[in-house]
């Protein structure tokens, strides 16, 4: 079972070593990691995604928890969210073959951010699977990649916040629950 946590952590140095730590003593690879700041000044928010049990998954959410700076800790797998990635993937290109990457990187919604002259990089935000798409198909063809440089995943839940990760905002829960969602949203654009 895939687990996606999400924790607010304080902005301090060896706080990534600890979770870091937590996860090789509980012997379980950690597939994601994407740290950023927050949009609370001196917490970051950490994502990160394992390949669990669910029983391992409550563990891993509970020693979390317990570890030094670590604020809040969520598992939102199961939740629903928006999920996206970002990719940068520099491929060869010469005069002959650059239309054709052009063209590919229209059909796949993403976009040239660097050109030079012997090779082009893209740059693509999206889920896995659509990322996973287009380097398969730059595989296939004659293109040849040069570097790729991923992101991992970035989560977050649709709609209101829980009411730990408004406490750990410092918000109150009764305010943030008057606000409109935009949870009225059809559906999660690619």
């Amino acid at each position: 079972m895939l687990h996606t946590f999400v924790a607010y952590v304080e902005d301090l140095p060896g706080v990534l070593t600890r979770v870091a730590s937590l996860f090789r003593r509980l012997n379980i690879n950690i597939n994601s990691l994407t740290v950023g700041r927050s949009e609370r000044v001196g917490l970051s928010r950490l994502t990160l995604v394992c390949e669990a049990s669910a029983e391992a998954g409550h563990r891993i959410r509970a020693s979390l928890y317990k570890l030094e700076n670590v604020v809040d800790v969520d598992d939102i797998a199961q939740a629903p969210s928006v999920t996206r990635e970002l990719a940068l993937i520099k491929i060869a290109a010469t005069p002959r073959n650059r239309s054709g990457i052009f063209e590919l990187v229209e059909v796949f919604r993403a976009r040239i951010v660097d050109l030079a002259p012997e090779s082009l990089t893209i740059e693509m935000t999206g889920v896995e699977s659509k990322i996973e798409g287009l380097i398969q198909v730059l595989n296939e063809g004659e293109e040849r990649i040069l570097e790729i440089c991923r992101s991992g995943k970035m989560t977050m839940r649709r709609g209101h916040h829980t009411s730990s990760v408004l406490k750990a905002m410092g918000a109150d829960a009764d305010q943030a629950a008057e606000e409109p969602t935009e949870d009225s949203a059809a559906g999660e654009p690619e």
